[in-house]
């Protein structure tokens, strides 16, 4: 031993560690093993019996689900293989499987709230409308009434005398050509006869009035149905001048006379124009056809003429969008609305809406929807708010057609037919 280095010592010294090592680690390793052996179950294959105080003994035969007394109930199946259904066990078809039938309950009965019909409005009958323009008309019966009635009541006329009767007559705006005929009549009415009072000077001048506004002209509303058609009235005019409210009105004054009446909503620029036709239908019983907002004017004016002979309608009122004289486009679709309910029914009356206080821009105005739509009547509005009642005169003139129907206020029985003798009567006070 005295003969071994040092460096072979030391190598055997950790040789020998390495074995013991080597040995504890697999000592530790089998005691693991057993260890996990004792706490695992019995397999599946293996064999015991259960004694009474819950041990397992060795047995042959018998497993371990056989082992569980017979009397017992049976366990319901848990997640894993006992709780599927075999591969093998017959299947039922769908047509076998019963549902449980759905129990209906029947829902209470509950009564339809009643729906009441709008109220019919009392409409004010339309002979003597006409009569309450006279205290409306106070400035014009002062140019009129007192100033000529003034020049004239005296008999006999200078010429200074007649220039001014002249430019009376045309500061209450009848214009040169119905202010020329005016004095012609009454020159002439002066020298055949003497005139000496005022109720001669206002005969006179009434009489030449009224014969200026045209007596003979027809001014009923054409609105009696012919052959299995209604009559159609378009009514039409720049914005701003009341049409919608002014169609609302006329079926009132249509009602009041005993016709069946359905009104067409063709203003489909305005949202508003619908319902205000429909509040203004709802209050007198009267049918109201209309579109889409933006739909075509031309279909919905052709509906309403359509619903009127469904419904055996005497007379279809068809409201246009307002529009100014002078764009091309709008004024060619109007022509497009009349072109195309005329080939289902005649248009009988073309009716211009004329807002009565915008004077000689409203004549420029209706010239030029004459020559599109070719106006068989106007309806002047406003006819209330303006001193200057002398513009029926001019519109039949420059027209050359009637004024039929004339608005005298805000109510909704202020529109009203128009009479040559009682508007002069208005005029004169």
């Amino acid at each position: 031993m005295a003969d071994v280095s040092p460096e072979v010592l030391w190598i055997v010294i950790a040789v020998i560690a390495v074995l013991i090592i080597t040995a504890l680690v697999v000592g530790l390793v089998r005691h693991r093993r057993g260890r996990i052996s004792l706490a695992s179950p019995p397999a599946a294959d293996q064999t015991r019996e259960i004694d009474r105080s819950g041990g397992y003994t060795a047995s042959s035969g018998i497993t371990f689900s056989q082992a569980v007394r017979a009397d017992a109930e049976p366990a319901p199946p848990s997640v894993g293989d006992d709780a599927t259904v075999p591969r093998d066990a017959p299947k039922r078809p769908i047509a076998d499987v019963r549902l449980p039938e759905p129990v209906i309950e029947a829902a209470p009965e509950v009564p339809a709230p009643a729906v009441e019909a709008p109220a019919i409005d009392t409409i004010a009958p339309t002979a003597g409308r006409l009569e309450r323009l006279r205290g409306r008309l106070a400035k014009s019966q002062n140019a009129l009434g007192r100033s000529v009635l003034g020049l004239i009541g005296g008999g006999d006329l200078d010429e200074d005398s007649w220039e001014e009767v002249e430019d009376t007559l045309l500061i209450a705006d009848l214009g040169p050509t119905v202010t020329a005929g005016v004095l012609t009549h009454l020159r002439a009415a002066l020298a055949a006869s003497a005139v000496r009072t005022d109720a001669d000077a206002r005969a006179v001048l009434r009489e030449a009035l009224i014969n200026e506004l045209h007596p003979e002209f027809d001014r009923s509303i054409k609105a009696l149905p012919h052959a299995d058609k209604p009559s159609v009235l378009l009514v039409v005019g720049v914005n701003g001048t009341g049409k919608t409210t002014t169609v609302g009105k006329l079926a009132r004054v249509l009602v009041a006379d005993g016709r069946r009446v359905v009104l067409g909503a063709a203003d489909t620029f305005r949202a508003a124009a619908a319902d205000q036709l429909q509040a203004w239908a709802s209050r007198v019983g009267a049918d109201v056809v209309r579109g889409a907002e933006g739909a075509d004017p031309a279909s919905v004016a052709y509906d309403a003429v359509d619903k009127g002979i469904e419904a055996g309608a005497d007379v279809v009122v068809i409201d246009t969008a307002g529009r100014l004289h002078t764009k091309t486009g709008l004024m060619d679709e109007l022509g497009k609305v009349k072109r195309v309910v005329s080939k289902r029914a005649e248009v009988d009356e073309v009716l211009l809406v004329l807002d009565a206080t915008i004077g000689q821009n409203g004549l420029a105005q209706a010239k030029v929807f004459s020559e599109v739509v070719d106006i068989t009547g106007v309806v002047l509005t406003k006819l209330d708010g303006t001193a200057k009642g002398g513009i029926v005169f001019r519109v039949q003139e420059d027209l050359g057609v009637p004024v039929k129907l004339v608005g005298l206020g805000e109510g909704p029985d202020d529109l009203a037919p128009f009479e040559p003798g009682a508007f002069v009567d208005a005029l004169l006070g």
